[in-house]
């Protein structure tokens, strides 16, 4: 991993997979991390997910990717809740992670995926208020 994040823990998840779980307690509205991982163009990322395989691969722009499959930390591992407790905010070409409330200790981070690039797709996040398919 590129860096590394004390106050997260990557373990399995019940959603899908491994996840990105609190280690500590995080207080509302704060910085939980920063999406790490290669920086590449959004042309490069095409490529990529047309060749398959597990990728981590966000668009923060209109013209630049960053593939958290190399060289990502904790937050490459952030699943989708269709009632999630952090969001995600582009800042100068950096995708950062805040909550949206207090998160326990031990508590999965979960992103809301809307509008997603994976439209149609079942979503297993088990919230009361589940849409059952990724937007």
């Amino acid at each position: 991993m590129a860096y590394a994040l004390p106050q997260l823990v990557v373990r399995k998840s019940g959603i899908n997979g491994k996840g990105c779980f609190a280690a500590v307690p995080l207080a509302a509205r704060r910085k939980i991390g920063e999406l790490a991982g290669e920086r590449i163009s959004n042309a490069e990322a095409r490529r990529r997910v047309a060749k398959g395989g597990k990728l981590r691969i966000c668009e923060i722009d209109d013209r630049w990717s960053i593939d958290a499959s190399r060289g990502g930390n904790a937050t490459a591992y952030i699943n989708h809740s269709c009632a999630p407790n952090c969001f995600s905010r582009v800042t100068r070409g950096h995708m950062l992670f805040l909550s949206l409330r207090d998160i326990a200790a031990g508590e999965e981070i979960t992103l809301d995926y809307t509008p997603s690039q994976h439209p149609g797709r079942p979503c297993t996040c088990g919230a009361a208020n589940c849409r059952g398919v990724m937007l």
